[in-house]
Formats: structure tokens, sequence, C-alpha cells
């Protein structure tokens, strides 16, 4: 979704106030959880719905 949007790792982690090190994490799927006030500033700024960048795995 980055991508599509021409946003960095950078750009995003300014726009929603998480620390790129948090980012990375999440982009990677190394995360055992996301709290849902991180995931609207990343969907507000990447202008998407969370479906658009979450996938479950069993």
């Amino acid at each position: 979704m980055m991508a599509k949007r021409k946003m960095s790792l950078n750009e995003l982690s300014e726009s929603v106030g998480v620390t790129l090190s948090n980012l990375s994490i999440l982009k990677t799927g190394k995360a055992k959880a996301v709290r849902f006030s991180t995931l609207e500033a990343i969907c507000k700024a990447l202008d998407c719905q969370p479906g658009d960048i979450l996938e479950f795995e069993e």
C-alpha cells in the first residue's frame, strides 16, 4: 500500500507518529498486536481500509 501511495517508511512514520522501528516490525509481520489507534492512523495516512493492509494467517 505504501508503494501505491509512493510513501516511504520515514514519511509514514512522521505522518502517523510511530517510530521507524515499530513500523518496521509491523511491516515485516513480526508484530504480535497492533493498537486500533495505530491502525487507524496508518489507514488515514495511506487512505485505505484495514483490510487493505492486514491479512489473516493461521
